[in-house]
């Protein structure tokens, strides 16, 4: 059975997940074979794809979860939320 986690993490307060900090964010969540979803508000999307991401319309200091199943998915939450701590414009 394939690990899976979950974590919540707030958005820097002056950063909305917008077209340059939802492309840093789905190049970190691509680089792992783990599947990765991101939910704002109760809505989940695919965290590898852009537009979805960028269809939750995060606003700076919302706060995302985080979650992945398989066997890197620990590994990919670290980095997702090391990702969405160090966003910048």
């Amino acid at each position: 059975m394939p690990a899976s986690s979950e974590v919540q993490i707030a958005l820097p307060a002056k950063i909305a997940l917008h077209a340059r900090p939802a492309g840093q964010f789905v190049k970190t969540a691509s680089q792992f074979q783990a599947q990765v979803r991101i939910s704002v508000d109760g809505k989940a999307v695919d965290a590898k794809s852009i537009l979805a991401v960028l269809a939750l319309g995060a606003q700076g200091g919302t706060v995302l979860t985080l979650s992945a199943e398989g066997d890197d998915a620990q590994a990919a939450l670290t980095a997702l939320a090391a990702c969405v701590s160090g966003l910048v414009e």
